[in-house]
């Protein structure tokens, strides 16, 4: 009997060390999940740790396969852009000559007459100039070599020297001095050299579209109220038409040149309108940066600087810019009071100040400045 219980006593203790075994094993293998996983977070927050990160940078890591789209698409279909700009211009440039021009010259006084076709044709000459020098000008890039450029960062994607003011272009896969954009509608890049052009293109062509606007409006109207007049007496041929014999049925009220006249006039005054409005507040805005001497990547740089600075107390200030009067001289390459009319009012290729690839004071700057490092 003993023996039996000797032996039912030495199998429950048996069986509890058993069970704290494998309590024991489990705890451990819980604990070495629980470190395992530990490891694996740090290990990855150091791979991904940046000190810049915030919520705009999760934001762009988001949206990249957006922007890479976006790059791929315009680079393809800037051609298409072109041309778009291109027949437009075109088509309403056609309707003046053909339609309106004549008119013109029936009804208008001369000293009218001669003020629209004086205006009308420096526009165009204007609009065409600029838009073509706009294309055909490479934006600039700086050299490969950094033999001849002191003070330089590098370039993360193209591996070579990036001057002041100079970024990457991701459509063109180069780096462009002084870069502002990538326009669709020029497909290239607004820079350095070309800067001063897509700027007169846009101001030339948004007053072009006023001017047709303004004095358009009275034939808009006429020819809009004339389409629908003729919907009108249309309907009412129609149902004076199904009340009669086959060889009873009225010739047409209206001809097809007639038509087509009112529908030119509704379409100049609508394209040119909606024209206006967009590309003047693009304008404007352009207008701003070069008053304050910023490009529009400049801009988003400068805030975040002007933030920061405003966090310690201190104040930021544009190392480019020279005041706003100066910096539309520099601009626009006004050295003396003759180049308003010779560079801004008629077609000029003249270059722009600097190379672009470094930035010292301008000659039509009068006031010497303290100089500043570049950002």
């Amino acid at each position: 009997m003993r023996s039996r219980q000797r032996m039912f006593a030495a199998a429950m203790r048996l069986l509890l060390k058993c069970l704290r075994l494998g309590r024991r094993r489990r705890f451990k293998l819980v604990r070495q999940a629980e470190q395992l996983w530990h490891y694996g977070h740090l290990c990855l927050r150091s791979l991904l740790y940046n000190s810049f990160t915030n919520g705009d940078v999760v934001l762009d890591s988001l949206f990249e396969p957006v922007y890479w789209l976006v790059d791929h698409v315009t680079r393809w279909f800037g051609v298409v852009f072109v041309a778009l700009v291109i027949g437009l211009t075109s088509s309403i440039v056609a309707i003046v000559y053909i339609c309106l021009l004549p008119l013109i010259l029936q009804t208008y006084t001369p000293a009218w007459i001669c003020w629209h076709l004086t205006y009308g044709h420096w526009n165009l000459i204007m609009i065409v100039f600029h838009y073509y020098m706009a294309i055909t000008t490479s934006p600039g890039h700086p050299p490969q070599a950094k033999d001849d450029l002191t003070g330089v960062s590098i370039c993360r994607k193209c591996i070579a020297p990036k001057p002041a003011r100079t970024h990457h272009c991701s459509i063109c896969n180069r780096c462009v001095l002084k870069m502002d954009h990538h326009c669709p509608w020029l497909n290239n890049c607004v820079g350095h050299y070309n800067h001063r052009y897509f700027f007169s293109f846009c101001l030339f062509m948004t007053m072009g579209c006023i001017y047709c606007s303004i004095s358009g409006w009275e034939m808009f109207r006429d020819a809009y109220a004339a389409i629908e007049r003729m919907k009108l007496l249309e309907k009412e041929r129609l149902q004076v038409a199904a009340n009669q014999t086959y060889y009873q049925t009225p010739s047409p009220t209206f001809y097809f040149r007639q038509r087509a006249f009112h529908k030119s006039v509704v379409y100049l005054w609508v394209l040119c309108s909606s024209v206006a409005l967009a590309l003047g507040a693009l304008t404007l805005w352009h207008a701003a940066l070069i008053t304050r001497g910023e490009t529009s990547i400049e801009r988003h740089i400068n805030k975040k600087e002007r933030q920061r600075l405003q966090k310690k107390g201190k104040v930021f200030r544009n190392p480019y810019s020279y005041g706003s009067w100066d910096n539309w001289k520099v601009f626009l390459g006004v050295d003396v009071p003759r180049h308003w009319l010779t560079r801004v009012l008629l077609p000029s290729s003249h270059l722009p100040h600097g190379t672009g690839l470094s930035w010292d004071l301008p000659p039509c700057m009068t006031e010497q400045r303290a100089p500043l490092l570049a950002i």
